[in-house]
């Protein structure tokens, strides 16, 4: 740690490291490293100096807003390691940005996100043992502010919480999946807050997700109006690579209209896709009957869901209106549990993630070990 960084951050070692767990037990967001990075807002005196310090529970009273009224925003990035044993993270600064704007939206502080960017590579560098090598493992960082203001009224917080935690993760779906195009459920709306990183964009979509797994799927297709668009899958961004009316090979997925997350995976895969010759990359508006037509034409060639977690996951059936429709995974391998297009777009996601290309180098900053 240089000198310059140990008056901006302050740094208690944790004495009692924990055992590494073996790679093939790792659950995600089951196990977590040795440190925290957290850093105390008031409106009276502003931004604390940021603290690296020993994983350990966080002191709240009862009455903070964050218990109350749901005053809380997160982020998912992810660090890697490379073959060479260098650790870099995948376009962070994407996601101090979003962070700082689902902090505004909730009248929660905005933060120097250049320092908080400093604050969590240090936490990375510090726990980076936990960064396994082999191919599909990272570490997982969730970057968290809270308001924790004590009080029930109904207000902004004029007290906060900037909190970073890590844990260990691998592969996150092994194989394809199936959807349920959820009808009654809304995920989000025009005007709500479906395009920030908010809490309350998820706790009510666990009930439709369990209820997605009792009805033979593993996630929900979150539809929206009376129309049927199709906007998320699950906590993933959804994509669609078909032929469209027009004959062309066309990656479609909705647009950033509000109602849809801005994921960093999402924005990645479609510079990625944008590159590919013979595929014509396209945000809109598209509805379940323009997907349903696409099926029965033999146009629809394959769905996956994108995000941090999952990186890319294929999708091989999805449920509507009480029928299922296959979606295509590898037409010349009937074992397959990825489609072509999703197989090269995470390949080359991956080897861009593990640092590995110099054409986005830029999108993998280095952290020294």
């Amino acid at each position: 740690m240089s000198e310059a960084l140990k008056d901006k951050i302050s740094i208690t070692l944790n004495q009692n490291p924990k055992p590494l767990i073996p790679k093939e037990e790792i659950t995600f967001g089951k196990y977590f490293t040795d440190h925290m990075l957290e850093m105390r807002w008031s409106a009276k005196g502003g931004w604390k100096k940021p603290e690296i310090k020993p994983y350990g529970p966080l002191m709240l009273d009862p009455a903070s807003l964050v218990l109350h009224y749901g005053l809380e925003c997160f982020e998912g990035m992810k660090a890697y390691r490379k073959n060479d044993g260098e650790v870099v993270l995948f376009r962070p600064e994407m996601n101090m940005k979003r962070l700082n704007t689902s902090a505004e939206r909730l009248m929660l502080p905005t933060f120097d996100t250049d320092l908080v960017l400093e604050g969590i590579k240090e936490l990375v560098r510090l726990d980076s043992r936990w960064i396994y090598k082999d191919e599909g493992y990272s570490l997982y960082i969730r970057p968290t502010m809270i308001g924790s203001e004590a009080t029930l009224n109904m207000t902004s917080s004029g007290e906060a919480i900037l909190y970073v935690i890590c844990c260990p993760v691998g592969p996150y779906f092994g194989s394809a999946v199936t959807l349920l195009a959820n009808t009654e459920d809304v995920r989000a709306w025009p005007g709500g807050v479906g395009s920030k990183k908010v809490g309350g964009n998820y706790a009510p979509c666990i009930k439709p997700a369990y209820d997605a797994r009792a009805k033979g799927a593993d996630q929900v297709l979150w539809l929206l109006g009376d129309d049927h668009k199709v906007t998320e899958a699950g906590t993933m961004n959804f994509m669609v690579y078909w032929i469209n009316s027009d004959g062309d090979r066309e990656l479609i997925t909705a647009p950033l209209d509000g109602t849809i997350l801005p994921g960093i995976t999402r924005d990645s895969l479609l510079h990625i896709a944008g590159k590919i010759e013979g595929v014509k990359v396209t945000e809109r508006i598209f509805t379940m009957s323009e997907l349903i037509k696409a099926q029965s034409e033999n146009r629809l060639l394959e769905c996956f869901g994108c995000g941090t977690a999952c990186i890319v996951s294929p999708v091989k059936a999805i449920i509507y209106d009480s029928k299922t429709y296959k979606v295509p995974l590898d037409p010349n391998n009937a074992s397959a549990q990825y489609s072509p297009l999703a197989r090269k777009l995470y390949d080359q996601l991956l080897f861009i993630q593990y640092g590995k290309s110099d054409e986005y180098q830029s999108w993998t900053p280095s952290i020294k070990l």
